[in-house]
Order: C-alpha cells, then sequence, then structure tokens
C-alpha cells in the first residue's frame, strides 16, 4: 500500500469509482477501431473463444466477490470471476467484451433470484453481443467446462451459432449396453492400423510458430445420438490414435456438417472437414496466452475498487491497452534484435558482454503527457508482444474477399497454433 495516498494514485482511484464514464461507451468504441482498422478486422476465418478467469479477492465487500472456483489457481478461493469472449485467429487476438460474474449470495433470492445468471449464461448472451458488434466468426470455441453443458449448447444453436467445443474424455451418456457411452470409448472404438494402415482416421498436419509440423490424426465417432451425420459430431483429434496420449487428445463436439454429408445441404453454416475442426480448436489457445498478458502485464486484477462499475471500468481501460499495444506492434513493428558487441576480456571466463537496457522514453515529451510513447512502440510493447501469434493460416475462402492482407509478424513469437 505504499503510496496509495499519493495524488497520481488518488486520481486514478476517482477516475475509475467517482467519474461518470460508460465503461461500454468506451469498449464500443474500441471495438469500432479493431473492425475499421485491416489489421485486425474481425472475418470468417477466426473463432470467438468463450472463457471465465478468476483471481483472488480478500474480503466481502467488493462486488461480485465470493468463495468460487478461480481457474488461474485450479481451485476454489475468495475472488472474483469475469466471463471474457476473444476474437482470434492465427495471426491476431483480443478481447471483445467482459461481464463478472456476480455470485448467488449476492442476491436476496439466491439461484432461485430473477436477477442470478449463471456463468455458461452470460457466456452465450455475450456471443450473440458479439456477433450484434459486427464481429464474424467460423465457430464459437470453448474448453470442456462449457462443451460438457447440454443447456449451453443448445442456447448457441437456438441463437443460430456454430460451435466447436472440448468435451471431457469420460463425459457419460447414455446409450446401448453395447455402444461406447464416453468420448474416449468412442475413439478406441474406431479402425487403427498404424500410419500405413489407419483405418478410419485421416492425417492432419499442425504447424506450430517455431516452424516444426506435427501430424496428427482426427476422425467423426459415434457416441449416443451424435455421429458424422447427427445434430452434433464428436470429432476426436490426437497425436497417436494407438494410445490416445491424455495431452495429446481432443474430444471436440461440433453443430457443423461434414462436407458431403446429407446435413450440408440444410445446415445454415458452411460444412467443415476434420483439418478445419482441427484448426478451429487449436486457436483456442490464444485465449490462455492472452490471459497471461492482461494479467501479468497490463494488471487486470491489481485493481484496488469495490463497486460494480469501477471493476468494469478498470476492465475496460485494460482491454484498450491492450489494442493500444497492437495498434503501436503493426505501426512500429521493432527492429531485429542484434547481438551485444563483446567488451575487453574479462578473466579466466573469457569475454564479457554488457547488456544494455532499452531507453523507454528519452527526451522532453514538451508537456504532460507519456513520453514518446508511440515514437518508442518497441520498448513500450516489447514484453507483451513478445507473445503475439502466428502468420494466419486460414484459406482464402475463409478470409473473405477483397479484403487487405496485413502484413506478417515478427518470426520469433510463441509456438502455439
Amino acid at each position: 500500500m505504499t503510496g496509495s495516498k499519493l495524488p497520481a494514485v488518488q486520481r486514478l482511484q476517482f477516475f475509475l469509482s467517482e467519474s461518470v464514464w460508460d465503461p461500454e461507451a468506451v469498449n464500443a468504441r474500441r471495438l469500432d477501431l479493431l473492425r475499421a482498422d485491416p489489421a485486425t478486422a474481425p472475418h470468417g476465418g477466426g473463432v470467438l473463444v468463450i472463457d471465465d478467469s478468476g483471481d483472488r479477492k480478500d474480503g466481502t465487500a467488493t462486488a461480485h466477490v465470493g468463495r468460487q472456483y478461480l481457474g488461474r489457481y485450479g481451485k476454489t478461493g475468495n475472488g472474483v470471476v469475469t466471463v471474457t469472449t476473444l476474437w482470434a485467429d492465427e495471426r491476431v487476438y483480443y478481447p471483445v467484451h467482459a461481464v463478472p460474474y456476480t455470485p448467488a449470495r449476492h442476491f436476496a433470492k439466491g439461484k432461485n433470484d430473477p436477477e442470478f445468471r449463471t456463468k455458461l449464461a452470460i457466456g452465450a448472451e455475450l456471443a450473440v453481443r458479439a456477433r450484434a458488434a459486427g464481429f464474424t466468426f467460423r465457430a464459437v470455441v470453448a474448453d470442456s467446462a462449457c462443451g460438457d453443458q447440454d443447456g449451453f449448447r443448445a442456447e448457441l444453436a437456438e441463437a443460430g451459432l456454430p460451435f466447436v467445443m472440448a468435451l471431457r474424455p469420460r463425459r457419460g451418456t447414455w446409450a446401448r449396453a453395447a455402444d461406447a457411452h464416453t468420448p474416449v470409448d468412442a475413439a478406441r472404438a474406431l479402425a487403427w492400423g498404424g500410419p500405413e494402415d489407419p483405418g478410419d482416421w485421416t492425417a492432419v498436419v499442425r504447424t506450430f510458430r517455431d516452424g516444426h509440423a506435427e501430424t496428427w490424426w482426427a476422425a467423426d465417432a459415434t457416441l449416443g445420438g451424435w455421429g458424422p451425420d447427427g445434430a452434433r459430431r464428436l470429432v476426436v483429434a490426437t497425436a497417436d490414435p494407438g494410445t490416445l496420449p491424455d495431452k495429446a487428445t481432443w474430444y471436440l463436439v461440433t453443430n457443423l456438417p461434414r462436407p458431403g454429408g446429407p446435413r450440408e445441404a440444410g445446415s445454415p453454416h458452411p460444412a467443415a472437414g476434420l483439418a478445419e475442426i482441427v484448426r478451429l480448436y487449436s486457436i483456442r489457445n490464444w485465449i490462455e496466452q492472452g490471459y497471461k498478458q492482461v494479467k501479468d502485464e497490463l494488471g487486470w486484477a491489481d485493481f484496488q475498487v469495490r463497486s460494480d462499475i469501477a471493476i468494469r471500468r478498470h476492465q475496460a481501460l485494460v482491454n484498450c491497452a491492450f489494442s493500444f499495444c497492437w495498434d503501436a506492434w503493426f505501426a512500429h513493428p521493432p527492429p531485429a534484435a542484434t547481438p551485444p558487441a563483446p567488451q575487453a576480456a574479462g578473466g579466466e571466463r573469457g569475454a564479457r558482454t554488457r547488456r544494455t537496457a532499452a531507453v523507454l522514453a528519452p527526451g522532453d515529451p514538451g508537456r504532460a503527457r507519456l513520453a514518446g510513447t508511440l515514437d518508442h512502440a518497441a520498448a513500450l510493447v516489447g514484453c507483451l508482444v513478445q507473445g503475439a501469434p502466428a502468420a494466419a493460416a486460414a484459406s482464402p475462402d475463409q478470409l473473405g474477399r477483397g479484403r487487405l492482407r496485413p502484413a506478417p509478424l515478427h518470426p520469433e513469437l510463441t509456438d502455439y497454433r
């Protein structure tokens, strides 16, 4: 709490808690700018990722605080959970909307209160809001916390939204005694005789940021009423169909029809082959990268305010900062790193090298502002953009016709796909 009473800190507290600006209006303007810029404009080859993020907060007086599961820590604790959406493709990603989840204890009638909304209900609403705000995407993507919920998938389908979501390997379902009862059982029932005799499996090549490629295998499986030509498809993707390794196997449910199947003609969504399903779910990893950046670099959870409106303003400012970093990155890409010049010999350990710190904002700014922010964007956002995404891998028909293609990013950024 050192320095908490300093005028600059107090001004920030007032700006969040006592001023009258509308965070929704600020966020809407941010999204307008992102959509208008060819470098960040959403297109039909990207995805909308739904997730929630929890952060520890002490006490009981802060809005939305309660004892609940905090995904960042992998356990239950006292904190605030926010449901978020993120638009992403293989090249760029950024937050769209964020709504704090309010635990039932904050309502007079608990979960029976008309104002109470579950995290899944908030997520479905945010997906609809993103589409209404002009964001196009190939599918809504989420992990098994959402994918396992029949009601959540039904809400998205009723809203006319395509989805690709993960399932837990042993999520049980009703089926005849002789049939598969879990996704992993359905995967084991598929024929596999090795790479030379793949049986039901199809090879899918995944390329990672560091340049290496891996051959995965994907297949349509049957589970209960789900099948290749059902209203829901179960797609299994794995690095090894023989062993189905836990950390390299995905069990995915989607409402995108199979190419050439009987549902393709009547579906409101374009058909998606196995490689496309795997590509779409691969992009979901960007939300994990984004969480690291907004939390570790931009202070998402570092607010010292209590009211709902102040928390939402803080989150809106962090999302603006994230978007400003992208704008600075595209406007002023950092120069290629140069090795430090060797210095004089330093004893038996050989020559020493001197590290030179980057200058953040040299010179007189001339007035009260952040000195030279855009003039020195590489120094300002270096730690953030080192996690920037890969060059786009979507096919031309997925990216839309006539859209300007942004220049490729720096080659050594991350191995997320």
